[in-house]
């Protein structure tokens, strides 16, 4: 079985996009089935200078030129330029390898081109919702809940949904969304995410060297590894931590990684006088990530609460579980279905600064309590939310679509 997956970008970008489906195309082989890879002209935002076709991590994959710059330069027009260039180029690389299936995975104008190619060729579509991109819009600020350019992407998004022969996500706050739109529940699969365990070892042991590079020594840490975006509610963290100081007088906060919310970020701890407490350490290769893990005794996810949130499940926490470290996260949606409260993690009200901080205190006086949720979050990654078990969860609707 071949199976040609369509998406937005992929590696060598790094992204929670990219990772995931990097680990996707890795298991499915391991399953015995074959997989190439074609990415809209969206990768060329951030890769400009692609090739027609490359190999990456022993992967192939064929990307699409922009074949008329004119159209992707006009507002709104330039969705509807994605998933021409991305059909044209699509029939092209279906010819040449001959696929079984089509897998296409958000965001829509993926769906929308692959069910068209499909139809036209005869061949199977699956489409796999990550997220609703009218929802990461309103989150990123560039577009407002009900406005024209949400209720066009929505349509594209259901559309694409109706005419798969197969939908896929990642959550069950998806699943419920996508089966409201009068998709048949049959015909919807959770592929939960997950991680690779082998990739995520329990980080146990500090990284001394880089502690006293960072002068952390004898400091209760809290912080956040990861993108800064708005929806993150690192905000809040900075709140928590103003309210933490007075117990803790000896707190500190790290934040590795960027994103939009940086300057935003260090203005307010500039602003609630906790600057000198605070460290943006900055985007960090992947290779010393755990080094940085293990300073931070207590991780904070304190999403805020909107749709995105409510009903997608990040992958953060997960890696946490993993990696045998502590963290305390919102109540929204999408950590309500991935978190046991008190047992794989601790929930905090969303929104709340005085509750973050509390819950964040109690973790960091009780080591014993915090023994107990490492442990408990270790065994739940490694026996429901590993990639193998995950990715098995495809084999029957495949073969249904093959049928």
């Amino acid at each position: 079985m071949l199976i040609l997956h369509v998406l937005d970008h992929s590696i060598p970008l790094h992204s929670g996009y990219t990772f995931r489906s990097r680990a996707i195309f890795e298991h499915q082989r391991q399953r015995g089935w074959q997989t190439e890879h074609i990415t809209s002209t969206k990768h060329a935002d951030a890769a400009p200078d692609q090739p027609d076709e490359e190999d990456v991590d022993g992967l192939h994959f064929f990307r699409t030129p922009r074949y008329s710059t004119v159209l992707h330069r006009m507002p709104m027009v330039n969705q509807y330029a994605v998933i021409r260039d991305l059909e044209r180029r699509l029939k092209e690389v279906v010819r040449q390898v001959k696929p079984d299936i089509l897998h296409a995975h958000s965001p829509a104008l993926n769906g929308v081109a692959a069910v068209r190619v499909g139809r036209a060729m005869g061949i199977p579509v699956a489409y796999e919702v990550r997220g609703f991109w009218e929802d990461a819009a309103v989150s990123h600020g560039t577009a407002r809940e009900g406005d024209l350019r949400y209720r066009i992407t929505r349509g594209l998004e259901t559309w694409a949904l109706k005419h798969a022969d197969h939908c896929f996500c990642i959550c069950e706050g998806l699943r419920q969304d996508i089966a409201a739109r009068g998709i048949a529940k049959d015909k919807i699969t959770v592929i939960p995410n997950a991680v690779d365990i082998a990739n995520f070892q329990p980080v146990e042991t500090v990284d001394e060297e880089l502690r006293t590079a960072l002068s952390l020594q004898g400091k209760h840490v809290v912080g956040f590894i990861g993108s800064y975006y708005y929806y993150e509610g690192l905000d809040l963290l900075l709140d928590a931590a103003k309210i933490m100081r007075a117990s803790l007088p000896n707190l500190h906060v790290l934040l590795v990684g960027g994103g939009p919310a940086e300057q935003k970020l260090q203005q307010q701890a500039d602003a609630l006088g906790i600057a000198d407490m605070t460290t943006f350490v900055g985007r960090v290769p992947q290779s010393k990530v755990s080094g940085y893990y293990s300073l931070i005794d207590v991780l904070a996810y304190p999403r805020q609460s909107m749709r995105i949130t409510e009903l997608v499940t990040p992958l953060k926490p997960l890696e946490a579980m993993a990696q045998k470290r502590l963290f305390v996260a919102s109540d929204v949606g999408g950590h309500r279905e991935l978190i046991v409260d008190g047992e794989t993690g601790v929930l905090h009200r969303a929104g709340d600064a005085a509750d973050l901080a509390a819950k964040m205190i109690a973790l960091l006086q009780d080591a014993q309590r915090g023994a107990a949720i490492k442990e408990a979050g270790r065994r739940f990654v490694e026996t429901e939310r590993n990639w193998s078990a995950s990715i098995a969860n495809y084999d029957a609707p495949y073969h249904r679509m093959l049928a």
